[in-house]
């Protein structure tokens, strides 16, 4: 079976292998490579399908999206076609990433544009949201950590994706060739992010939900796609519309109101930096997101705290019990008494570091007398504790 890419054909589903439209006779394998074989998607500018790539043996299947504009102004027409012109022109700049379609083509046929790009086979995140219900803390962390890098690639590359949504992130099936990682797409509102473009006004594009203030007045930057996905979790959360969970009269998000399941601290916080309004208290960086989202396993060992031993010329700066401090003393007092006896010094001047040394008759050194004093030192210790 085929479809008919002419928009005007009446009847374009064909059933027979043919090479030309049984209804309009227009021709039905685009570019001599790629057959159409139904819709998938529609816009005011144009139609997707589900296509056939026919110039290789497996015939794998593709997305053609097809540019046809119907008459609504001007400029409106001009700016659509610079959309889908740029989303030809960004995914061709990002070449090859296994989570981002990959453009097979790109070219005018029959005064009509085409794209021709990777098929990704999936639910897109509404879908899912959808059909199982809202997602937990544990498949939001695993979409963060899935999609961030995606988006740290584009930012590396200076393009800002400014769609981010459930719509345009699709979880690829599961297949022994992959592991159903997630697939961000629709390119066509991507941004070149040079440092005149950041500066200048421009036009706001994204879906109004999910957009960053500083995007709505034409002004996108690379926190504008953290924001959007920020925005994107908190629906998967609470499967409700984020205009409900924004709080105008406050200026406040309240989506936590709205979770049927909890969600730790840790993940509210790095949530709400992604949500913040005013850019500069935003994450700037999807490496920040990241640092944040798994510094538990990041966490260096904890120190052992030593404690500083207590001497008559160190103050004490480290509680010790009673017991501790008078074994202490009778330690070292019992070391000063070896040194008196052998009429020695430590070499270090340091009482404890004394290594004992055969004891030598002394003449001048009364041992009783030495017993005697180092008493009343010990006293003078005991009574200051």
């Amino acid at each position: 079976m085929s479809y008919c890419l002419n928009p005007n054909c009446p009847n374009p589903v064909n059933i027979n292998n043919e090479k030309f439209c049984h209804t309009c006779g227009s021709k039905l394998l685009l570019k001599e490579r790629y057959t159409a074989i139904k819709p998938i998607g529609q816009g005011g500018f144009g139609k997707t399908f589900l296509a056939l790539d026919e110039d290789k043996p497996s015939k794998p299947r593709c997305v053609i999206k097809q540019f046809y504009p119907q008459a609504q102004g001007t400029s409106t027409v001009q700016k659509a076609v610079e959309l889908f012109t740029q989303e030809a022109t960004r995914l061709d700049e990002l070449g090859k990433h296994p989570q981002i379609p990959e453009l097979l083509a790109y070219f005018t046929q029959d005064d009509r544009q085409y794209l021709v790009q990777e098929f990704i086979d999936g639910l897109n995140l509404a879908e899912e949201l959808q059909q199982k219900g809202a997602f937990n803390e544990t498949q939001i962390r695993q979409l963060l950590n899935d999609l961030l890098p995606v988006l740290q690639f584009c930012h590396t590359r200076q393009v800002i994706h400014r769609d981010i949504k459930p719509e345009n992130i699709i979880r690829r099936t599961a297949t022994k060739s992959s592991n159903g990682n997630l697939v961000l797409v629709d390119f066509g509102a991507a941004k070149v992010a040079t440092y005149t473009a950041l500066n200048r006004t421009g036009t706001s594009i994204g879906s109004p939900e999910y957009v960053a203030p500083e995007q709505i007045r034409g002004k996108a930057i690379f926190a504008s796609d953290i924001y959007s996905l920020g925005v994107t979790c908190v629906h998967l959360l609470t499967q409700r519309s984020p205009f409900d969970l924004y709080d105008i009269n406050n200026d406040a998000w309240i989506w936590r109101q709205y979770l049927t399941t909890p969600v730790s601290n840790e993940l509210s916080r790095i949530l709400d930096k992604m949500l913040e309004s005013i850019p500069v208290r935003r994450y700037q960086t999807v490496d920040q997101v990241l640092k944040d989202l798994n510094q538990k396993s990041q966490l260096p060992p904890t120190p052992v705290v030593s404690v500083k031993p207590v001497t008559p010329s160190t103050p004490v700066s480290t509680p010790v019990s009673t017991h501790q401090a008078r074994s202490q003393i009778d330690t070292e007092l019992d070391e000063m008494k070896t040194l008196f006896l052998q009429g020695g010094k430590s070499k270090s001047n340091k009482v404890h570091n004394v290594q004992p040394q055969p004891q030598t008759p002394q003449t001048n050194v009364s041992k009783s007398k030495i017993d005697e004093e180092l008493e009343e030192l010990k006293a003078k210790y005991k009574k200051g504790e």
